[in-house]
């Protein structure tokens, strides 16, 4: 069994003795130690690997004694790893130019011919050094993660209906496992809410939940939101940043809205599930990622993959498992649940004196269609709560959008079938908003039909 520190060392000097001596020495104690000759190598090293050590030498000339060298160097490694560990090599004669370099940004220095119980002693409190401050940033990095995720929005699921007993089956099945999820649902039907309980009911729910609204990352921007960059990688990148796969590696990853990403998108986000490795901006060097993900949509994807707007792998990778929520209008009888729910909720927040529900309110929200389902409920009862003035809340209360009545279709004497069926369809795929299923189902068709109706229409 192996008792070497896990700590990698680059050793940069011009001397071939201090390289081969300190290599022998060093690795019967570090798990790996490069060596270095040729200084200008540096940046090439640094950015293709990771070192949590950095040994470097003050002269690199012939007959050089003034350490301009070695300090062009610090400061260069400084500016590619603001957070490096340096340790200067340097001669006797050089002690006093050590301690201006300690003030310039090295953690330490030793002296050649340096004794070996000494500089094993530095290079293991340089390494701890090292893995404390990675520490520490891993855990503010996930702390703001964290922050973020528990500022949204977040309530229990409620629901008898049959359709919702489905969704808890489906849950209950899938959650402790490491399963990706795909959940389909309308807008307002509580994705998130589904990806937080699929999140609790995981080996990950001590572990970080993170959440990304797809919809609301531009094209520019999501590779830095996604995995991170270094300082310096673009104009506001003012410090190294942690990505959301970072944040969220060791938990659960919820991509909100994945039907938004253009191909060129789809392709980066696809290769990092694929490889289970990112590479933050202005870095070359790969990171190791461990996520549960859930991704979500009230999009078709399956009818987008065949018209080359979604990247079947990338289906493929992401739904192991389906969830479908269903829209309010086909869960009505929750709906007295979740209204009692809001107005206790809605009470309490603006310190109303227990407000209630008259009957005839009841049957009136019962009886609306709810196209932004669940979130729609939600602001009609915050929004009554506030305005209402009585001890309970009535019908009128409730103002509902009704839409405004279709304009009878003037039947003129050259008006054919097909005109009345295209008609017909485009009303339908308006209706619904383009969605395929619930479209074809009203039309009485399959989506197989439907869609060639659709090519041969033009719509």
């Amino acid at each position: 069994m192996s008792n070497k520190i896990d700590c990698r060392i680059l050793i940069v000097d011009d001397e071939e003795d201090i390289l081969t001596a300190g290599r022998i020495f060093l690795k019967q104690h570090f798990t790996f130690v490069r060596t270095e000759p040729n200084p200008n190598k540096i940046p090439y090293h640094l950015q293709n690997d990771s070192y949590d050590v950095i040994m470097l030498d003050m002269n690199y000339t012939a007959g050089a004694t003034n350490s301009k060298e070695g300090f062009a160097w610090l400061s260069r490694i400084l500016e590619i790893d603001p957070a490096a560990i340096v340790i200067l090599i340097t001669a006797y004669g050089d002690v006093e130019l050590a301690v201006r370099a300690l003030k310039e940004g090295a953690t330490d220095f030793v002296l050649k011919p340096w004794q070996n119980e000494k500089l094993l002693a530095t290079l293991t409190a340089a390494c701890r050094l090292r893995k404390s401050t990675q520490e520490v940033k891993n855990l503010v990095d996930r702390q703001r993660g964290l922050n973020q995720a528990m500022n949204a929005h977040y309530s229990d699921f409620i629901g008898t209906s049959a359709p919702m007993q489905k969704v808890y089956q489906t849950i209950e099945k899938v959650g402790a496992t490491d399963a990706n999820v795909l959940i389909l649902g309308e807008n307002g039907t509580g994705k998130e809410l589904a990806a937080r309980a699929l999140h609790r009911k995981s080996r990950r729910v001590d572990e970080a939940f993170v959440s990304v609204d797809l919809g609301a990352v531009s094209e520019t921007l999501f590779e830095s939101e996604l995995f991170g960059h270094a300082k310096g990688a673009f104009t506001d990148a003012k410090d190294d940043r942690a990505g959301r796969f970072e944040v969220a590696s060791g938990g659960t990853l919820f991509l909100d809205e994945i039907g938004n990403l253009s191909l060129a998108l789809q392709s980066k986000l696809l290769t990092a599930l694929q490889s289970r490795q990112i590479t933050r901006l202005g870095t070359n060097k790969p990171k190791n990622i461990d996520i549960r993900l859930v991704c979500a949509t009230n999009m078709p994807l399956y009818e987008m993959v065949s018209q080359g707007r979604f990247r079947q792998d990338l289906l493929y990778r992401i739904n192991t498992v389906e969830l479908h929520l269903p829209p309010l209008r086909e869960r009505k009888e929750d709906i007295p649940l979740l209204a009692e729910h809001f107005l206790n909720l809605y009470n309490r927040k603006y310190q109303k004196s227990n407000l209630g529900l008259e009957k005839a309110t009841l049957k009136k929200l019962t009886e609306y269609h709810w196209p932004g389902n669940i979130r729609e409920l939600d602001h009609a009862i915050e929004r009554a709560v506030i305005l209402s003035d009585q001890a309970t809340l009535r019908p009128t209360d409730f103002d509902f959008m009704q839409p405004t009545p279709a304009a009878p279709i003037a039947l003129a004497e050259d008006l054919t079938l097909e005109t009345l069926e295209r008609m017909m369809v485009q009303k339908m795929l308006s209706k619904h908003a383009g969605n395929i299923t619930h479209a074809a189902r009203e039309l009485g068709i399959t989506r197989t039909a439907l869609y060639r109706r659709i090519e041969k229409y033009g719509l």
